[in-house]
Protein backbone atom coordinates (compact mmCIF):
# COMPACT_ATOMS: atom_id res chain seq x y z
CA UNK A 1 0.00 0.00 0.00
CA UNK A 2 1.36 3.94 -1.20
CA UNK A 3 2.69 5.54 2.09
CA UNK A 4 0.17 8.68 2.57
CA UNK A 5 1.55 11.88 3.07
CA UNK A 6 -0.99 15.09 3.79
CA UNK A 7 0.53 18.20 3.86
CA UNK A 8 -1.22 20.58 6.01
CA UNK A 9 -1.61 24.13 4.31
CA UNK A 10 -2.83 27.99 4.29
CA UNK A 11 -3.08 31.15 3.58
CA UNK A 12 0.97 32.38 4.02
CA UNK A 13 2.54 29.56 4.32
CA UNK A 14 6.55 29.11 3.71
CA UNK A 15 6.48 27.80 -0.14
CA UNK A 16 9.80 25.77 0.72
CA UNK A 17 8.53 24.15 3.78
CA UNK A 18 6.15 21.98 1.39
CA UNK A 19 7.96 22.13 -2.07
CA UNK A 20 11.49 21.01 -0.44
CA UNK A 21 10.02 18.05 1.42
CA UNK A 22 7.51 17.60 -1.24
CA UNK A 23 10.47 16.92 -3.98
CA UNK A 24 12.27 14.73 -2.02
CA UNK A 25 9.32 12.23 -1.43
CA UNK A 26 8.84 12.56 -4.96
CA UNK A 27 12.51 11.98 -6.08
CA UNK A 28 11.72 8.33 -3.71
CA UNK A 29 8.88 7.50 -6.23
CA UNK A 30 11.13 7.78 -9.09
CA UNK A 31 13.16 4.92 -7.24
CA UNK A 32 10.00 2.68 -6.58
CA UNK A 33 9.51 3.49 -3.37
CA UNK A 34 6.23 5.85 -4.09
CA UNK A 35 4.48 8.15 -1.33
CA UNK A 36 0.93 9.55 -2.35
CA UNK A 37 1.10 13.34 -1.50
CA UNK A 38 -1.77 15.29 -0.60
CA UNK A 39 -2.40 18.99 0.17
CA UNK A 40 -5.01 19.96 3.12
CA UNK A 41 -6.25 22.85 4.00
CA UNK A 42 -8.97 23.76 6.31
CA UNK A 43 -11.46 24.47 3.63
CA UNK A 44 -9.99 22.84 0.50
CA UNK A 45 -9.67 25.01 -2.96
CA UNK A 46 -6.29 27.36 -3.16
CA UNK A 47 -3.76 28.68 -0.99
CA UNK A 48 -1.76 31.53 -1.38
CA UNK A 49 1.73 31.09 -0.20
CA UNK A 50 3.79 33.91 1.49
CA UNK A 51 5.25 34.73 -2.24
CA UNK A 52 1.76 35.10 -3.41
CA UNK A 53 2.21 32.26 -5.82
CA UNK A 54 -0.94 29.55 -5.33
CA UNK A 55 -1.18 25.87 -4.37
CA UNK A 56 -4.68 24.29 -5.70
CA UNK A 57 -6.13 21.54 -5.06
CA UNK A 58 -6.23 21.03 -1.52
CA UNK A 59 -8.49 18.77 0.33
CA UNK A 60 -10.52 18.86 3.64
CA UNK A 61 -9.44 16.78 5.82
CA UNK A 62 -12.61 15.08 5.93
CA UNK A 63 -12.09 14.66 1.99
CA UNK A 64 -8.13 13.23 2.20
CA UNK A 65 -9.22 10.09 4.26
CA UNK A 66 -6.35 7.90 5.35
CA UNK A 67 -3.27 9.91 6.31
CA UNK A 68 0.18 7.88 7.02
CA UNK A 69 2.67 10.42 7.56
CA UNK A 70 1.44 14.20 8.55
CA UNK A 71 3.94 17.49 7.27
CA UNK A 72 2.47 20.42 8.98
CA UNK A 73 4.10 23.82 6.95
CA UNK A 74 5.48 26.65 8.09
CA UNK A 75 5.07 30.66 7.82
CA UNK A 76 5.70 33.73 9.46
CA UNK A 77 2.40 34.46 10.55
CA UNK A 78 1.92 31.21 12.67
CA UNK A 79 4.28 33.69 15.20
CA UNK A 80 2.77 36.70 14.87
CA UNK A 81 -0.78 35.80 16.07
CA UNK A 82 -2.10 32.97 17.87
CA UNK A 83 -2.98 30.00 15.44
CA UNK A 84 -6.31 29.95 13.81
CA UNK A 85 -8.81 27.60 14.99
CA UNK A 86 -9.66 25.94 12.13
CA UNK A 87 -6.08 25.16 10.70
CA UNK A 88 -5.80 23.66 14.27
CA UNK A 89 -9.11 21.66 14.15
CA UNK A 90 -7.88 20.32 10.42
CA UNK A 91 -4.56 19.67 11.93
CA UNK A 92 -6.02 17.79 14.51
CA UNK A 93 -8.27 15.76 12.80
CA UNK A 94 -5.36 14.44 10.14
CA UNK A 95 -3.09 13.86 13.17
CA UNK A 96 -5.39 11.82 15.15
CA UNK A 97 -4.46 8.75 13.12
CA UNK A 98 -1.56 9.04 11.55
CA UNK A 99 1.57 7.33 12.06
CA UNK A 100 3.60 9.93 12.25
CA UNK A 101 3.25 13.84 12.61
CA UNK A 102 5.72 16.11 11.74
CA UNK A 103 6.70 20.07 11.52
CA UNK A 104 8.86 21.98 9.37
CA UNK A 105 9.74 25.93 11.07
CA UNK A 106 7.05 27.35 12.51
CA UNK A 107 4.69 24.62 11.69
CA UNK A 108 5.55 23.11 15.21
CA UNK A 109 3.69 26.55 16.99
CA UNK A 110 0.53 24.44 15.18
CA UNK A 111 1.42 20.91 16.92
CA UNK A 112 2.18 22.93 20.13
CA UNK A 113 -1.10 24.92 19.91
CA UNK A 114 -2.68 21.50 20.02
CA UNK A 115 -0.65 20.60 22.90
CA UNK A 116 0.64 17.65 21.03
CA UNK A 117 4.25 18.41 21.80
CA UNK A 118 3.81 18.78 25.65
CA UNK A 119 6.25 16.97 27.36
CA UNK A 120 8.08 16.53 24.56
CA UNK A 121 11.56 17.77 22.81
CA UNK A 122 10.81 19.62 20.16
CA UNK A 123 12.37 22.63 17.53
CA UNK A 124 11.97 25.11 15.11
CA UNK A 125 13.33 27.72 13.49
CA UNK A 126 16.16 29.94 16.15
CA UNK A 127 14.79 33.35 15.15
CA UNK A 128 11.17 31.82 16.64
CA UNK A 129 12.37 29.14 19.45
CA UNK A 130 12.33 31.46 22.30
CA UNK A 131 8.47 32.85 21.19
CA UNK A 132 7.26 28.91 21.10
CA UNK A 133 9.06 28.47 24.76
CA UNK A 134 7.18 31.45 25.76
CA UNK A 135 4.17 30.51 24.71
CA UNK A 136 4.23 26.78 25.18
CA UNK A 137 6.49 26.32 28.15
CA UNK A 138 5.57 23.06 28.42
CA UNK A 139 7.70 22.16 25.47
CA UNK A 140 11.10 21.06 26.06
CA UNK A 141 12.05 23.18 22.82
CA UNK A 142 15.96 22.84 21.73
CA UNK A 143 16.72 25.89 20.10
CA UNK A 144 20.08 24.27 18.10
CA UNK A 145 19.01 21.05 16.27
CA UNK A 146 17.91 20.72 12.96
CA UNK A 147 15.17 18.10 13.90
CA UNK A 148 14.02 16.46 16.74
CA UNK A 149 12.07 13.56 17.07
CA UNK A 150 9.91 12.14 20.03
CA UNK A 151 7.81 9.61 20.03
CA UNK A 152 5.77 9.73 16.78
CA UNK A 153 6.18 13.62 16.51
CA UNK A 154 9.27 15.31 14.14
CA UNK A 155 10.18 18.58 14.11
CA UNK A 156 12.50 20.39 12.43
CA UNK A 157 14.47 24.08 11.89
CA UNK A 158 13.28 26.55 9.66
CA UNK A 159 12.87 26.82 5.94
CA UNK A 160 15.89 24.30 3.73
CA UNK A 161 15.88 21.86 7.00
CA UNK A 162 12.27 20.57 5.88
CA UNK A 163 14.56 18.52 2.96
CA UNK A 164 16.99 17.47 5.56
CA UNK A 165 13.77 16.33 7.39
CA UNK A 166 11.91 14.40 4.41
CA UNK A 167 15.42 12.71 3.82
CA UNK A 168 15.21 11.38 7.45
CA UNK A 169 12.02 9.82 6.59
CA UNK A 170 12.92 8.55 3.57
CA UNK A 171 16.17 7.00 5.60
CA UNK A 172 13.33 5.43 8.18
CA UNK A 173 10.96 3.98 5.41
CA UNK A 174 13.80 2.75 2.95
CA UNK A 175 17.21 2.68 3.56
CA UNK A 176 20.33 4.59 3.69
CA UNK A 177 21.24 3.94 0.02
CA UNK A 178 17.55 5.31 -0.85
CA UNK A 179 18.26 8.09 1.17
CA UNK A 180 22.01 9.23 -0.36
CA UNK A 181 20.38 8.71 -3.67
CA UNK A 182 17.53 11.53 -3.81
CA UNK A 183 20.44 13.67 -1.62
CA UNK A 184 22.63 12.97 -4.96
CA UNK A 185 19.78 13.50 -7.63
CA UNK A 186 19.06 16.66 -5.57
CA UNK A 187 22.56 17.78 -5.83
CA UNK A 188 22.43 18.44 -1.83
CA UNK A 189 24.73 16.48 0.96
CA UNK A 190 23.02 13.06 2.50
CA UNK A 191 21.07 14.37 5.36
CA UNK A 192 22.39 16.67 8.11
CA UNK A 193 22.30 14.82 11.78
CA UNK A 194 19.43 15.94 13.90
CA UNK A 195 21.40 16.94 16.75
CA UNK A 196 23.75 19.06 14.39
CA UNK A 197 23.77 22.52 14.94
CA UNK A 198 21.20 25.05 13.18
CA UNK A 199 23.33 27.87 14.61
CA UNK A 200 26.00 29.86 13.17
CA UNK A 201 27.79 32.76 14.08
CA UNK A 202 26.66 34.58 10.79
CA UNK A 203 23.47 34.74 11.99
CA UNK A 204 23.42 35.45 15.44
CA UNK A 205 20.49 37.85 15.93
CA UNK A 206 20.86 40.94 17.22
CA UNK A 207 20.95 41.54 20.63
CA UNK A 208 18.77 44.36 22.12
CA UNK A 209 20.28 44.66 25.49
CA UNK A 210 23.76 47.03 25.21
CA UNK A 211 25.61 44.77 27.52
CA UNK A 212 24.80 41.85 25.57
CA UNK A 213 25.99 43.84 22.05
CA UNK A 214 29.49 44.84 23.75
CA UNK A 215 30.00 41.53 24.76
CA UNK A 216 29.19 39.94 21.64
CA UNK A 217 31.21 42.37 19.69
CA UNK A 218 34.36 41.49 22.03
CA UNK A 219 34.34 37.23 21.44
CA UNK A 220 33.68 37.92 17.50
CA UNK A 221 36.33 40.76 17.81
CA UNK A 222 39.01 38.04 19.82
CA UNK A 223 37.61 33.91 19.39
CA UNK A 224 40.82 33.46 20.97
CA UNK A 225 40.40 35.43 24.40
CA UNK A 226 39.05 33.77 27.36
CA UNK A 227 35.39 33.74 26.89
CA UNK A 228 34.81 31.52 30.24
CA UNK A 229 31.68 32.51 31.96
CA UNK A 230 33.36 33.92 35.11
CA UNK A 231 35.39 35.99 32.55
CA UNK A 232 32.59 36.52 30.75
CA UNK A 233 31.03 38.56 33.90
CA UNK A 234 33.89 40.13 35.18
CA UNK A 235 34.01 42.08 32.01
CA UNK A 236 30.16 42.58 32.30
CA UNK A 237 30.26 43.49 35.21
CA UNK A 238 27.44 41.17 36.25
CA UNK A 239 26.91 37.82 38.03
CA UNK A 240 27.28 34.34 35.64
CA UNK A 241 23.17 33.08 36.79
CA UNK A 242 22.57 36.91 35.16
CA UNK A 243 24.80 36.52 32.15
CA UNK A 244 23.19 33.16 31.48
CA UNK A 245 20.12 34.65 31.59
CA UNK A 246 20.86 37.04 29.52
CA UNK A 247 22.20 34.83 26.82
CA UNK A 248 18.44 32.63 26.72
CA UNK A 249 16.87 35.65 26.51
CA UNK A 250 18.78 37.17 23.72
CA UNK A 251 20.74 34.61 21.93
CA UNK A 252 18.46 31.06 22.98
CA UNK A 253 21.28 29.01 23.83
CA UNK A 254 24.11 29.19 26.76
CA UNK A 255 27.30 31.80 26.87
CA UNK A 256 29.36 28.16 26.68
CA UNK A 257 27.63 26.96 23.84
CA UNK A 258 27.44 30.13 21.76
CA UNK A 259 31.06 31.00 22.55
CA UNK A 260 31.66 27.66 21.00
CA UNK A 261 29.84 28.27 18.28
CA UNK A 262 31.93 31.31 17.45
CA UNK A 263 35.09 30.08 17.62
CA UNK A 264 34.18 26.78 15.34
CA UNK A 265 32.93 29.32 12.82
CA UNK A 266 36.28 31.22 13.13
CA UNK A 267 38.22 27.53 12.93
CA UNK A 268 36.76 26.77 9.84
CA UNK A 269 37.34 30.25 8.18
CA UNK A 270 40.98 29.57 9.36
CA UNK A 271 40.99 26.09 7.61
CA UNK A 272 39.45 27.50 4.45
CA UNK A 273 41.83 30.22 4.76
CA UNK A 274 44.99 28.25 4.56
CA UNK A 275 45.77 27.41 8.41
CA UNK A 276 46.95 24.00 9.23
CA UNK A 277 44.89 22.10 12.18
CA UNK A 278 47.10 23.07 14.80
CA UNK A 279 47.22 26.76 13.67
CA UNK A 280 43.51 26.83 13.34
CA UNK A 281 42.78 24.88 16.56
CA UNK A 282 45.37 27.58 18.53
CA UNK A 283 44.03 31.01 16.61
CA UNK A 284 40.04 30.41 17.36
CA UNK A 285 40.60 29.21 20.92
CA UNK A 286 39.94 25.83 20.98
CA UNK A 287 44.15 25.00 21.62
CA UNK A 288 44.57 21.85 20.72
CA UNK A 289 44.29 19.21 17.69
CA UNK A 290 42.25 16.97 19.57
CA UNK A 291 39.11 19.83 20.99
CA UNK A 292 39.30 21.33 17.64
CA UNK A 293 38.64 17.32 15.41
CA UNK A 294 35.58 16.60 18.20
CA UNK A 295 34.19 19.99 18.34
CA UNK A 296 34.25 19.73 13.85
CA UNK A 297 32.71 16.03 13.97
CA UNK A 298 30.31 17.19 16.81
CA UNK A 299 28.83 19.90 15.11
CA UNK A 300 29.48 19.38 11.60
CA UNK A 301 29.84 15.55 11.47
CA UNK A 302 33.08 15.44 9.57
CA UNK A 303 36.88 15.94 10.97
CA UNK A 304 39.09 19.25 10.32
CA UNK A 305 41.03 18.00 7.43
CA UNK A 306 38.10 16.32 5.92
CA UNK A 307 36.38 19.85 5.92
CA UNK A 308 39.88 21.84 4.51
CA UNK A 309 40.33 18.88 1.75
CA UNK A 310 36.40 19.11 0.51
CA UNK A 311 36.01 23.05 0.64
CA UNK A 312 39.05 24.83 0.38
CA UNK A 313 39.28 26.42 -2.62
CA UNK A 314 43.15 26.84 -4.98
CA UNK A 315 41.08 29.55 -6.69
CA UNK A 316 39.95 28.14 -9.47
CA UNK A 317 36.60 27.68 -10.24
CA UNK A 318 35.05 24.13 -9.22
CA UNK A 319 32.52 22.66 -11.55
CA UNK A 320 32.50 19.28 -10.52
CA UNK A 321 29.40 18.40 -8.79
CA UNK A 322 30.25 16.37 -5.20
CA UNK A 323 28.46 12.99 -4.46
CA UNK A 324 26.62 12.55 -1.38
CA UNK A 325 28.34 11.58 1.35
CA UNK A 326 27.80 10.03 5.32
CA UNK A 327 29.70 13.73 6.24
CA UNK A 328 27.79 16.73 6.03
CA UNK A 329 28.11 20.45 4.85
CA UNK A 330 26.90 22.70 7.26
CA UNK A 331 24.31 25.12 5.56
CA UNK A 332 22.48 27.39 7.39
CA UNK A 333 18.72 26.72 8.23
Amino acid sequence: MTHRVGFVVFDGVTMLDVSGPAEVLHQAGRLDHPYDLVLISACGGEVRTSTGMPLSGTVTATEAGRIDTVLVAGGDCLTEQPVDAELLATTRTVAAGATRVASVCTGAFVLAGLGLLDGRRATTHWRHADTLARRRPQVRVEPDAIHVRDGRFITSAGISAGIDLALALVEDDHGADVARRIARELVVFLRRPGGQSQFTTATTPPARNDLMRTLIHSVLADPAADHGLPSMARAAAVSTRHLTRLFRTELGTTPARWVERVRLDHAQRLLLDGHSVTSAARHSGFGSDETLRRVFVRHLGTTPTAYRQRFATTGTVRTAVPEARDTVEYRGA
